[in-house]
């Protein structure tokens, strides 16, 4: 796997992309213990696992 560095606003976009999804009911990828319910700190945990599955694409 090809591991890409991310500027921080890609890294903001990501997380707060994934916490809508969250938020309106999508699943949550990784186990987290029950009282952690803010959306985003939820994200957050799946970014620094790498389980969130957004795929970034950039024109070259």
């Amino acid at each position: 796997m090809i591991f890409m560095m991310l500027t921080k606003f890609e890294k903001a976009r990501i997380i707060g992309a994934r916490a809508l999804q969250i938020a309106m009911g999508a699943p949550v990828i990784i186990d987290i213990s029950p009282d952690i319910i803010d959306p985003i700190e939820i994200a957050m945990c799946e970014f620094n696992n790498n389980v969130i599955p957004i795929t970034i694409k950039r024109k070259e």
